[in-house]
């Protein structure tokens, strides 16, 4: 069954994992519904949440990839309803 989750992300150091981060993302284009990004210029640090709708597996390996990016921390919220 699917669930509807959705994946927050800190990059503490966009220069150097956002392409990496971008590349596992869009590797998993289809089960992403939607991506939001708030750049901080300033900090050095950008925050991505992106919502998901997908099995179980497929969420936790997105998850699992992108939090074994360096410097990329991620948190995800999963629904415990079943679509």
């Amino acid at each position: 069954m699917k669930k509807i989750a959705v994946i927050s992300a800190i990059l503490e150091e966009p220069n150097h994992c956002q392409k990496e981060f971008n590349e596992t993302v869009s590797s998993f284009k289809g089960i992403i519904k939607g991506r939001m990004g708030i750049p901080f210029q300033e900090e050095g640090i950008a925050v991505i949440c992106i919502t998901v709708v997908g099995e179980l597996n497929e969420i936790n390996s997105l998850t699992g990839k992108l939090g074994n990016i360096p410097h990329v921390t991620v948190k995800t919220s999963i629904s415990k309803k079943e679509l």
